[in-house]
């Protein structure tokens, strides 16, 4: 069985960096390549270009899965045969959930749908023999969103993000660049 390694950090602090080393890592070990799952869709032209550049940063041998929903069926067909898989990120899935559901979604039933796909998430990491690596940012540590969508999209962050904190194997918090082991 794979490992599920949850990497969570504030914005712009080396999530995806560390992601990447971590899976070509896996990669060297064991060989079978790489799938790379994307979860964010270009929605305007600086979007498209943070997109670009992503892209550029990633080894070309990696194969390049664009889930911006239903990521466990991506995880689950992307894992086979390959040593790592990188979901990359979960709060970008998390806002394309909630912008599907609508600004007046109901709270209650749009949490629990959110975090049934978190979970289905979870249950296709456990079920791959591929290492399976996700990325996240930890948005509960500033201020309180002004919107009720912004507030909904934290609460349902941080309740995603304590599902994957119990079923890692590792979990990595990084700062300024820095990976700190929390498990």
């Amino acid at each position: 069985m794979g490992k599920l390694i949850f990497i969570l950090g504030g914005a712009r602090s080396g999530k995806s960096t560390y992601a990447q080393e971590l899976a070509k890592s896996v990669e060297r070990e064991r060989g079978g390549g790489v799938a790379f799952i994307a979860t964010a869709e270009a929605g305007d032209e600086e979007m498209r270009a943070r997109i670009e550049k992503h892209r550029r940063d990633r080894p070309p041998s990696w194969d390049t899965v664009e889930a911006p929903m239903k990521v466990a069926a991506a995880v689950a067909e992307a894992s086979a045969g390959r040593a790592a898989v990188v979901v990359d990120c979960l709060t970008l899935l998390i806002s394309n959930l909630l912008l599907a559901e609508g600004e007046e979604a109901n709270r209650e039933e749009t949490t629990q749908r959110v975090l049934r796909e978190v979970e289905e998430l979870i249950e296709a990491t456990q079920a791959t023999k591929a290492d399976v690596i996700v990325v996240s940012n930890e948005v509960g540590m500033g201020i309180v969103p002004s919107t009720r969508l912004g507030r909904l999209f934290r609460d349902i962050a941080g309740q995603a993000h304590q599902l994957l904190a119990r079923a890692a194997d590792e979990m990595y918090f990084i700062l300024a660049g820095l990976p700190q082991k929390l498990k």
